[in-house]
Protein backbone atom coordinates (compact mmCIF):
# COMPACT_ATOMS: atom_id res chain seq x y z
CA UNK A 1 0.00 0.00 0.00
CA UNK A 2 1.40 3.55 -0.82
CA UNK A 3 0.01 6.30 -0.29
CA UNK A 4 1.17 10.28 -0.19
CA UNK A 5 0.10 13.84 -1.75
CA UNK A 6 -0.61 14.88 -4.94
CA UNK A 7 1.95 16.80 -6.97
CA UNK A 8 1.86 20.79 -6.87
CA UNK A 9 -0.64 23.02 -4.77
CA UNK A 10 -3.45 21.70 -3.30
CA UNK A 11 -7.05 23.27 -3.93
CA UNK A 12 -8.73 25.06 -0.93
CA UNK A 13 -10.81 22.49 0.67
CA UNK A 14 -14.09 23.59 2.20
CA UNK A 15 -15.88 20.46 3.38
CA UNK A 16 -20.02 21.03 4.52
CA UNK A 17 -18.81 19.60 7.77
CA UNK A 18 -15.72 19.35 9.72
CA UNK A 19 -13.44 16.20 10.16
CA UNK A 20 -13.47 16.12 13.64
CA UNK A 21 -12.44 12.53 15.71
CA UNK A 22 -11.16 8.79 15.29
CA UNK A 23 -12.41 7.18 18.35
CA UNK A 24 -10.61 4.49 19.53
CA UNK A 25 -11.01 2.03 22.44
CA UNK A 26 -8.15 1.03 25.28
CA UNK A 27 -8.78 -0.92 28.66
CA UNK A 28 -7.23 2.15 30.27
CA UNK A 29 -8.10 5.41 28.35
CA UNK A 30 -5.44 7.66 30.25
CA UNK A 31 -2.25 5.21 29.33
CA UNK A 32 -3.49 5.17 25.88
CA UNK A 33 -3.27 8.96 25.73
CA UNK A 34 0.15 8.84 27.15
CA UNK A 35 1.20 6.71 24.85
CA UNK A 36 -0.16 8.77 21.54
CA UNK A 37 1.25 11.78 22.92
CA UNK A 38 4.68 10.37 23.31
CA UNK A 39 4.96 8.19 20.52
CA UNK A 40 2.56 10.32 17.56
CA UNK A 41 3.18 14.39 18.41
CA UNK A 42 0.03 14.69 19.53
CA UNK A 43 -0.99 16.78 22.53
CA UNK A 44 -3.88 17.37 25.21
CA UNK A 45 -7.05 17.53 23.69
CA UNK A 46 -10.21 18.73 25.28
CA UNK A 47 -9.91 16.12 28.12
CA UNK A 48 -7.78 13.40 29.85
CA UNK A 49 -8.95 11.14 27.58
CA UNK A 50 -8.08 13.13 24.18
CA UNK A 51 -5.52 13.73 22.05
CA UNK A 52 -5.10 16.22 19.94
CA UNK A 53 -3.72 16.82 16.79
CA UNK A 54 -3.11 20.07 14.21
CA UNK A 55 -5.38 20.86 11.90
CA UNK A 56 -3.07 22.38 9.15
CA UNK A 57 -5.60 25.30 8.90
CA UNK A 58 -8.63 23.54 9.70
CA UNK A 59 -10.22 22.14 13.24
CA UNK A 60 -7.42 19.52 14.54
CA UNK A 61 -8.36 16.04 14.86
CA UNK A 62 -8.80 14.22 18.27
CA UNK A 63 -8.33 10.86 19.20
CA UNK A 64 -11.06 10.29 22.35
CA UNK A 65 -10.58 6.85 24.43
CA UNK A 66 -13.47 4.69 25.55
CA UNK A 67 -12.78 2.70 28.03
CA UNK A 68 -13.46 -1.17 27.06
CA UNK A 69 -11.87 -3.90 28.22
CA UNK A 70 -11.27 -5.80 25.38
CA UNK A 71 -11.86 -4.79 21.72
CA UNK A 72 -11.05 -6.64 17.88
CA UNK A 73 -8.31 -5.23 16.39
CA UNK A 74 -8.73 -2.50 13.68
CA UNK A 75 -7.14 -4.64 11.20
CA UNK A 76 -10.32 -6.90 9.62
CA UNK A 77 -12.88 -4.40 10.11
CA UNK A 78 -14.52 -1.40 7.77
CA UNK A 79 -12.30 1.24 9.82
CA UNK A 80 -8.60 -0.58 9.69
CA UNK A 81 -6.21 1.78 9.93
CA UNK A 82 -4.82 5.79 11.24
CA UNK A 83 -1.63 6.34 9.13
CA UNK A 84 1.42 9.32 10.26
CA UNK A 85 3.73 10.54 7.81
CA UNK A 86 7.12 11.12 9.97
CA UNK A 87 10.02 12.58 8.88
CA UNK A 88 12.62 8.93 9.19
CA UNK A 89 10.51 5.82 9.02
CA UNK A 90 13.33 3.56 10.63
CA UNK A 91 13.57 5.63 13.38
CA UNK A 92 10.18 5.85 14.58
CA UNK A 93 9.84 1.99 14.12
CA UNK A 94 12.53 1.32 16.16
CA UNK A 95 11.27 3.95 18.68
CA UNK A 96 7.44 2.32 18.26
CA UNK A 97 9.29 -1.24 18.83
CA UNK A 98 11.16 -0.33 21.90
CA UNK A 99 7.23 0.67 23.64
CA UNK A 100 6.49 -2.79 22.69
CA UNK A 101 4.42 -2.24 19.57
CA UNK A 102 3.59 -5.41 17.22
CA UNK A 103 5.52 -5.23 13.80
CA UNK A 104 3.38 -6.03 11.15
CA UNK A 105 5.47 -5.14 8.50
CA UNK A 106 9.17 -3.82 8.60
CA UNK A 107 10.34 -0.63 6.73
CA UNK A 108 10.41 -1.14 2.56
CA UNK A 109 11.21 0.85 -0.03
CA UNK A 110 8.50 1.94 -2.33
CA UNK A 111 10.74 2.90 -5.39
CA UNK A 112 10.36 6.28 -6.20
CA UNK A 113 8.10 7.20 -3.27
CA UNK A 114 9.19 6.81 0.08
CA UNK A 115 9.56 4.15 3.02
CA UNK A 116 6.64 2.83 4.82
CA UNK A 117 6.07 0.45 7.79
CA UNK A 118 3.23 -0.86 9.26
CA UNK A 119 2.56 -1.30 13.33
CA UNK A 120 -0.30 -2.09 15.92
CA UNK A 121 -0.88 -0.53 19.07
CA UNK A 122 -0.50 -1.70 22.61
CA UNK A 123 -4.46 -2.10 21.87
CA UNK A 124 -5.05 -3.22 18.78
CA UNK A 125 -4.96 -0.51 16.35
CA UNK A 126 -2.90 -0.16 13.33
CA UNK A 127 -0.70 2.00 12.13
CA UNK A 128 1.12 2.84 9.17
CA UNK A 129 4.04 4.96 8.82
CA UNK A 130 5.04 6.42 5.98
CA UNK A 131 7.84 9.35 5.18
CA UNK A 132 5.53 12.20 3.54
CA UNK A 133 7.73 15.70 4.47
CA UNK A 134 5.04 17.67 2.67
CA UNK A 135 2.57 16.65 5.34
CA UNK A 136 3.95 15.57 8.48
CA UNK A 137 1.79 14.19 11.35
CA UNK A 138 -2.26 12.71 11.23
CA UNK A 139 -1.99 11.28 7.44
CA UNK A 140 -5.06 9.72 6.96
CA UNK A 141 -7.78 6.58 8.03
CA UNK A 142 -8.04 3.71 5.86
CA UNK A 143 -11.26 2.08 5.10
CA UNK A 144 -11.64 -1.30 4.11
CA UNK A 145 -15.18 -1.69 2.08
CA UNK A 146 -16.68 -3.86 -0.60
CA UNK A 147 -17.51 -1.28 -2.96
CA UNK A 148 -15.22 1.85 -2.83
CA UNK A 149 -16.89 3.83 -5.07
CA UNK A 150 -20.02 3.73 -3.25
CA UNK A 151 -18.23 4.87 -0.22
CA UNK A 152 -16.45 7.76 -1.39
CA UNK A 153 -19.92 8.78 -3.49
CA UNK A 154 -21.28 8.90 -0.08
CA UNK A 155 -18.69 10.59 2.21
CA UNK A 156 -17.88 13.57 -0.44
CA UNK A 157 -21.98 13.62 -0.81
CA UNK A 158 -22.93 14.04 3.21
CA UNK A 159 -19.94 15.40 4.55
CA UNK A 160 -18.05 17.25 1.64
CA UNK A 161 -14.59 17.66 1.32
CA UNK A 162 -12.66 17.23 -1.74
CA UNK A 163 -11.91 14.23 -3.78
CA UNK A 164 -9.00 12.93 -4.89
CA UNK A 165 -6.37 10.75 -6.29
CA UNK A 166 -3.53 10.47 -3.13
CA UNK A 167 0.23 10.04 -5.46
CA UNK A 168 -2.00 9.18 -8.28
CA UNK A 169 -2.89 5.62 -6.95
CA UNK A 170 -5.27 5.46 -4.05
CA UNK A 171 -9.17 7.22 -3.94
CA UNK A 172 -9.52 9.35 -0.68
CA UNK A 173 -11.39 12.42 0.25
CA UNK A 174 -9.10 15.26 1.32
CA UNK A 175 -10.57 16.96 4.55
CA UNK A 176 -7.92 19.42 4.98
CA UNK A 177 -6.95 18.02 8.73
CA UNK A 178 -7.19 14.52 7.10
CA UNK A 179 -7.22 12.46 4.20
CA UNK A 180 -9.92 9.16 3.99
CA UNK A 181 -8.90 6.45 1.81
CA UNK A 182 -11.11 4.18 1.00
CA UNK A 183 -8.73 0.95 -0.23
CA UNK A 184 -11.44 -2.44 -1.44
CA UNK A 185 -11.79 -5.13 1.42
CA UNK A 186 -14.66 -6.81 3.19
CA UNK A 187 -13.92 -5.40 6.64
CA UNK A 188 -16.40 -6.04 9.49
CA UNK A 189 -18.71 -3.48 11.11
CA UNK A 190 -16.24 -1.12 13.21
CA UNK A 191 -18.84 -1.45 16.16
CA UNK A 192 -16.22 -2.59 19.05
CA UNK A 193 -13.46 -2.77 17.54
CA UNK A 194 -9.96 -1.21 18.22
CA UNK A 195 -10.94 1.86 16.08
CA UNK A 196 -14.72 1.77 16.85
CA UNK A 197 -16.12 5.01 14.87
CA UNK A 198 -15.38 8.48 13.00
CA UNK A 199 -16.26 11.40 13.77
CA UNK A 200 -17.52 14.90 11.69
CA UNK A 201 -18.99 18.34 13.61
CA UNK A 202 -21.35 20.32 11.48
CA UNK A 203 -21.51 24.05 12.18
CA UNK A 204 -25.63 24.38 12.16
CA UNK A 205 -26.62 20.79 13.74
CA UNK A 206 -30.39 21.04 12.66
CA UNK A 207 -29.09 22.18 8.83
CA UNK A 208 -27.39 18.93 8.86
CA UNK A 209 -29.71 16.59 10.58
CA UNK A 210 -32.20 18.14 7.78
CA UNK A 211 -29.45 16.99 4.65
CA UNK A 212 -29.04 13.68 6.51
CA UNK A 213 -32.83 12.76 6.26
CA UNK A 214 -33.54 14.59 2.53
CA UNK A 215 -30.64 11.99 1.70
CA UNK A 216 -31.70 8.64 3.22
CA UNK A 217 -29.00 8.51 5.77
CA UNK A 218 -29.28 6.14 8.14
CA UNK A 219 -29.82 7.56 12.03
CA UNK A 220 -28.06 4.76 14.68
CA UNK A 221 -29.49 7.19 17.26
CA UNK A 222 -31.49 10.42 17.00
CA UNK A 223 -30.24 13.68 17.70
CA UNK A 224 -30.70 14.74 21.53
CA UNK A 225 -32.31 18.26 22.60
CA UNK A 226 -29.84 18.17 25.70
CA UNK A 227 -26.29 18.12 26.28
CA UNK A 228 -24.01 15.54 27.26
CA UNK A 229 -21.69 15.35 30.14
CA UNK A 230 -19.20 16.53 28.36
CA UNK A 231 -21.21 19.58 26.95
CA UNK A 232 -21.69 18.21 23.93
CA UNK A 233 -24.77 17.37 21.11
CA UNK A 234 -23.81 14.24 19.91
CA UNK A 235 -25.58 11.10 18.05
CA UNK A 236 -24.86 8.09 15.42
CA UNK A 237 -25.12 7.78 11.66
CA UNK A 238 -24.29 4.17 9.87
CA UNK A 239 -22.38 4.61 7.02
CA UNK A 240 -21.63 2.22 4.15
CA UNK A 241 -20.54 -1.59 5.16
CA UNK A 242 -20.48 -1.18 8.87
CA UNK A 243 -18.75 2.01 9.63
CA UNK A 244 -20.09 4.29 12.53
CA UNK A 245 -20.56 7.32 12.23
CA UNK A 246 -20.36 10.35 15.41
CA UNK A 247 -22.16 13.21 14.66
CA UNK A 248 -20.36 15.84 17.45
CA UNK A 249 -21.99 19.79 18.24
CA UNK A 250 -19.25 22.03 19.70
CA UNK A 251 -21.10 25.04 19.73
CA UNK A 252 -22.16 25.07 23.24
CA UNK A 253 -18.93 23.95 24.59
CA UNK A 254 -16.12 26.41 25.62
CA UNK A 255 -13.41 24.69 24.58
CA UNK A 256 -15.01 24.94 20.35
CA UNK A 257 -11.97 23.85 18.91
Amino acid sequence: MVWGTQPGPRAQVKPTLAYDHVHLAAPDPEEAVAWYIEHTGGTPGESDIHVRFSGRGQMPVEFPFQQQAATLPSAGGAIDNVGFSVADVDAKLRELESSGVKIVSRTREIPGLWKQAVVEDPWGVKIELVENPDRLGLHHVALRVPDPEASLRFYADVFGGQRTRVQGQLDAIDYGNIYLLVLKGEGAPSTGRAIDHLGWSPADTEAAVAEFRAKGVTFETEPPTTLNARGHRTFYLQGPSGVRIQIVDHSAHPDKR
